[in-house]
């Protein structure tokens, strides 16, 4: 399972990780999550996308860890740049642009 994380770890652009996590109560959940960095020997620190927020996994309470590409989970977005509105109608703000993603 190590290995398989530190993949995710080492190449974060293009793998994530999906897993099955048993939380403190007995909760079974599925997690799709981006991991960051070991915390000691027995969790990870990673971005679960689920929660969309970090999150400290314990390595005990992880099963059926699998590697998996990014894409299949992300939706790639182009960003643009659109004129900010002025707050003002008869203001204008000139080159000021907002990228959207």
């Amino acid at each position: 399972m190590k290995s398989i994380l530190r993949r995710a770890m080492q190449d974060s652009d293009n793998y994530v990780i999906e897993m099955e996590y048993c939380d403190a109560s007995g909760k079974r959940t599925r997690r799709v999550v981006s991991p960051i960095r070991f915390v000691g020997a027995e969790r990870f620190l990673g971005l679960c996308l689920c929660r969309e927020a970090p999150r400290q996994f314990q390595l005990s309470r992880c099963e059926n860890v699998r590697l998996i590409p990014s894409t299949e989970v992300l939706m790639p977005m182009p960003l643009y740049a659109e004129p900010i509105a002025s707050a003002n109608a008869g203001t204008s703000l000139g080159q000021a642009e907002l990228c959207l993603a």
